[in-house]
């Protein structure tokens, strides 16, 4: 004989806990619909910053790199790319010996093997301080006698450095550096002379198979001249290092019609895998003061 169910001890029929499963997974679908919307954004927003990262930190490095440029050294052969001499430091040079007929100027008149730089070498901060196989330029204008490209001829405006050594005595605060033999053409109309760093004498930046490369330190002075080009392989040595994947850009330079400034525009397009696209629009002045 069955025992009656009491009605603190009913549970619930088949039917009900169906309705349960429907009405359940009917308010889930409610609420997926207003959920996606907020996820779908965030995630878009978390590829977007991804993007605009890697974007903005290429776009600062060329920015870096192209303010260090030698005074009239950039070219833009075509809108792939941008090219240019680096510098890591200046100075003034001596152009008379003092009250005593010490120091050493720099000789425009005949080749000359050194001359002493107003200033200590050692105050300069380590990545600046001149070194042995640096090259020394002098009033670079970037035209035919006074073009740091050019490497082979008559009115050479670049010399190695062959040594460097800190004055005595009354010439106690200035450097003396030796420089392979050269007649500068021209002198600076304010003694200046620029120093190109010795382990990377010219850098470009060029978009190429989808992606923007850093090639640097050319075979120079040999290949220096050919430099146009702004090919990807690594010809004569050097190096060439990936700035961003899937990436397009344009680079526009604005310099022959200005006496002492340039103006670099750069824009760059990354693209992730899922065709997120953003794109960076940069200008970077250049001092053109020889």
């Amino acid at each position: 004989m069955l025992k009656p169910i009491a009605a603190s001890e009913s549970g619930f029929t088949l039917v009900e806990m169906v309705m349960v499963m429907v009405i359940i997974g009917i308010v889930s679908a409610m609420v997926a619909v207003f959920m996606r919307a907020p996820i779908d954004a965030y995630f878009d927003t978390a590829r977007r910053a991804a993007l605009t990262d890697t974007a903005d930190t290429a776009v600062r490095r060329m920015a870096r790199d192209i303010r260090k440029a030698l005074p009239n050294s950039v070219r833009n052969p075509n809108d792939q790319c941008i090219e240019f001499i680096p510098t890591k430091t200046g100075g003034r040079y001596r152009t008379a010996a003092d009250s005593s007929g010490g120091g050493d100027p720099l000789d425009f008149a005949a080749a000359d093997t050194g001359f002493n730089m107003l200033g200590l070498n050692s105050a300069l901060p380590a990545n600046q301080q001149i070194s042995i196989d640096d090259m020394i330029v002098v009033y670079n204008l970037g035209i035919p006698g006074s073009d740091a490209y050019i490497s082979t001829g008559g009115n050479i405006n670049t010399a190695a450095v062959t040594s460097v050594a800190s004055g005595t005595g009354t010439l106690a605060n200035e450097t003396h550096i030796g420089i392979a033999a050269r007649k500068f053409p021209l002198p600076s109309g304010s003694n200046r002379f620029h120093v190109i760093p010795g382990n990377e004498k010219i850098v470009s930046f060029l978009c190429s198979g989808g992606h923007l490369w850093r090639k640097a330190n050319y075979t120079y002075p040999t290949s220096i001249a050919d430099a146009t080009a702004c090919s990807t392989s690594i010809a004569g040595g050097g190096t060439i290092a990936m700035l961003a994947k899937n990436a397009s850009c344009t680079f526009v330079y604005n310099g022959s019609d200005l006496q002492r400034n340039g103006l670099v525009q750069m824009t760059l397009s990354l693209t992730d895998a899922s065709g997120e696209t953003v794109r960076l629009y940069h200008e970077v002045h250049v001092d053109n003061s020889p």
